[in-house]
């Protein structure tokens, strides 16, 4: 461990998307929950309250850029369930949050298809000047059709070609937010009128295959200048994408993965010349917490009466651009090969038992989103063989908000907090110092490469 990295700490993400239901299908119907006000900005407000008082290191805002159509030919399912849509911009939520908060970071989706990498980079740097450096960006590829159809990309481009986009893509926004701006440029310097020094502000002249950027920036270095980065990509051209780009890995699937998944990362990321350290591996669990195990089984049994079915299946369809609405369970997912979410079919058949390898065992093991149920301590001991199994920290997923996060924060936090797991309080500075130890990118990230 380098001198600058914090010690090691588990990471905890409040999990959620700017719509009426992100994962757990059919729960805004419930009284016990607020998803139906999402186009509100109260509710949105009391939560990053909630997650800054528990110490959450971000609330972590998932996106798509288009429709789960697919599923019985259509997207009635999910018009009438709400299954991700409507959805709105979870970017435009994070000024808000931040000026009731002063610590809690904040990480958003946003897909290299949906927007001009020099317009991009002027958004995030805004971001991270009015958060103070508490952003982070969670770089997607996109697997929807209907995403690719909106942007003007007549459907979805191959899987690889995507990734191709997405390497020139962070190319373009590395150059702009690294390599456009001096430290030292912005001098503010009323007695010579001089707010900028010229000769330290540059063009970046990039042409590639798939953006042409004269530059310069237009805006000025922010606390982080690159936000920190997210990725979740498990295929093995998303991997490797993740272990040369990604500061925090999404990693989806079964816990008992995380450790060949751990282990297969940092390979990678040493083959990019990055380290251990440079990187954090993040799982996702949907906590059901109670005072006791019986308190949480009967929590459970009580949403389980809520969830849907139907809209699950259409979120399944979605991710495996398989329509499940008539799809034999019995079928092994092996004849399965789609260009979509590749690593999510892959992470499945490299850690479900023998036995549990059909169409029906996936319906079966995502309609409940993970859940993991147990009393407090339960659940804290569980997070614990997690995290000593390689993962560093987790995405919480709620089943009802906020009242999932706050069942969470009063019982298992101080747990966790008492076995010197996670934080007490926060440190100072930016996000990535908090989690990193410094608040740029470190000198064996690939942005480094073209700093001014």
């Amino acid at each position: 461990m380098s001198a600058l990295s914090p010690p090691r700490r588990m990471i905890l993400n409040a999990f959620t998307m700017n719509c009426v239901s992100h994962i757990q299908q059919g729960m805004w119907s419930r009284n016990d929950t607020r998803q139906t006000e999402f186009n509100s900005l109260e509710p949105w407000l009391e939560l990053a309250r909630i997650a800054e008082k528990g110490c959450l290191d971000t609330i972590f805002l998932a996106d798509v850029m288009g429709l789960y159509d697919n599923y019985e030919d259509g997207a009635d399912t999910s018009f009438r369930e709400a299954m991700q849509v409507p959805v709105n911009d979870p970017m435009l939520l994070i000024p808000a949050m931040a000026s009731v908060t002063r610590h809690l970071g904040f990480a958003f989706t946003s897909s290299v298809l949906q927007a001009h990498p020099f317009t991009f980079a002027r958004q995030l740097s805004t971001l991270d000047h009015l958060t103070e450096g508490r952003v982070a960006w969670n770089v997607v590829t996109s697997y929807l059709p209907n995403a690719g159809s909106n942007l003007g990309f007549d459907g979805l481009p191959p899987h690889d070609e995507r990734y191709e986009r997405a390497e020139e893509y962070l190319e373009v926004v590395y150059k702009l937010l690294e390599g456009s701006w001096a430290d030292d440029a912005v001098v503010h310097d009323r007695d010579r009128r001089v707010y900028a020094e010229p000769d330290r502000v540059r063009a970046i002249n990039h042409r590639g295959p798939y953006f042409q950027v004269a530059g310069p920036h237009l805006s000025s270095p922010s606390p982080q200048r690159t936000p920190v980065l997210f990725q979740a990509g498990m295929s093995e051209r998303g991997r490797t994408f993740a272990a040369q780009h990604a500061e925090c890995i999404f990693v989806v699937g079964s816990s008992r993965s995380a450790a060949t998944l751990a282990q297969d990362l940092h390979k990678r990321a040493h083959l990019q010349g990055r380290s251990n350290t440079d990187m954090r591996l993040i799982g996702g669990v949907a906590p059901i917490v109670g005072g006791t195990e019986s308190e949480a089984l009967d929590k459970q049994a009580d949403y389980e009466e809520s969830l849907s079915i139907e809209a699950g299946l259409a979120h399944i369809s979605g991710n495996l651009g398989v329509d499940l609405g008539g799809i034999d369970p019995d079928q092994p997912l092996e004849s399965f090969r789609t260009e979509r979410v590749q690593g999510f079919i892959k992470n499945l058949l490299d850690s479900a038992p023998a036995g549990t390898r059909t169409m029906g065992d996936l319906i079966k093991s995502n309609l409940a989103g993970a859940w993991l149920t147990g009393s407090v301590e339960q659940v804290a001991d569980e997070l614990e063989r997690r995290f000593h199994s390689g993962l560093d920290g987790f995405n919480l997923t709620y089943t009802v908000t906020p009242g999932t996060f706050v069942d969470f924060i009063e019982g298992v936090v101080p747990i966790l907090q008492e076995r010197d797991l996670v934080q007490r309080e926060y440190a100072s500075g930016t996000l990535r110092k908090k989690l990193f130890g410094q608040d740029r990118l470190p000198s064996s990230h690939p942005a480094a490469a073209v700093r001014f």
